[in-house]
């Protein structure tokens, strides 16, 4: 007797699992590492930015927040273009890797500007607003730069680190996996939130007490051992392979719908047999609740 093809998947799933050594809660220790240093290391950043800009780029109150603001909205638009490279070109360890490099690269390049008298206009000559110097553009690329590497970086961490870490501990063979996978996202919350608080505040008290260098300086050494403990759990990983993305199927029935929309529907009873599916897919018919 033929077998049915979902549970030859479910079956290669289990035996996946079962073999392999990769995955697991051994795993854990450099998933929530690497994503409370980050955490700590990019938030850290945020509170006091707007003093950065003013003090140190001269800019006006209205001027900085412009740029917060665009800074804010470019790192929240781009997981979405991260979770499509991971879920359909390079899948989520190697997303996950490249933003982590990109973040650590932009906060060198942040801390630059704190570091290198060059990289900022003077100091300003008296409280006169008069006679403070406006950055030059060389300066603003390179601060502009940062922000926009971190945006980035941030992109591929943000949509992928949860799913990620979700992966290792999948196990349909477990009974106790559903268990596990609500332990593990527990502990990723309580992490995430811990890092928060840390971030506002001792990141703050650093950058306040010691000056910008230092202040920057630890959240870059911060990603430099998020990016690190990443990798070096690389042996241990399971990565799944990319597949279709959820925006490309999409958009297919969408044109496909615009090109097919002078047929006739077939009747209410017709055999499901007639409709387009994959192999192995639990659905195999439209849903009948939307008509």
């Amino acid at each position: 007797m033929e077998k049915n093809p979902c549970d030859q998947m479910k079956h290669g799933e289990e035996e996946k699992h079962l073999t392999t050594k990769l995955g697991g809660l051994k795993t854990m220790p450099f998933v929530i590492s690497t994503e409370t240093f980050e955490k700590v290391a990019s938030f850290g950043l945020h509170a006091n930015m707007i003093l950065y800009l003013i003090n140190e780029y001269h800019m006006s109150n209205a001027k900085g927040a412009n740029v917060l603001f665009l800074w804010s909205a470019i790192s929240n638009f781009m997981p979405i273009l991260g979770a499509f490279l991971s879920d359909s070109f390079l899948g989520r360890f190697r997303v996950i890797a490249l933003g982590t490099f990109v973040s650590l690269l932009g906060m060198s390049l942040l801390w630059l500007t704190a570091a290198l008298p060059q990289a900022t206009p003077p100091q300003c000559n008296g409280l006169a607003t008069e006679s403070c110097a406006s950055p030059k553009a060389a300066q603003l690329a390179l601060l502009f730069s940062s922000l926009a590497l971190m945006s980035i970086g941030a992109g591929g961490i943000r949509p992928c680190a949860l799913a990620f870490g979700a992966d290792q501990l999948y196990n349909p063979s477990n009974p106790e996996n559903k268990r596990v996978l609500q332990s593990f996202f527990n502990w990723y919350y309580a992490s995430v939130g811990l890092s928060l608080m840390v971030s506002i505040t001792v990141i703050v008290y650093i950058q306040d007490a010691a000056g910008w260098v230092i202040g920057f300086g630890v959240p870059a050494g911060l990603m430099f051992l998020s990016t690190v403990m990443f990798l070096l759990g690389s042996p241990l990983y399971i990565k799944l392979m990319p597949d279709k993305s959820l925006f490309t199927s999409f958009a297919q029935v969408m044109v496909a719908a615009w090109q097919n929309k002078h047929l006739a529907l077939p009747p209410m009873e017709s055999d499901p047999g007639i409709w387009y599916y994959h192999k192995g897919s639990k659905l195999i018919a439209p849903t009948q609740k939307l008509r």
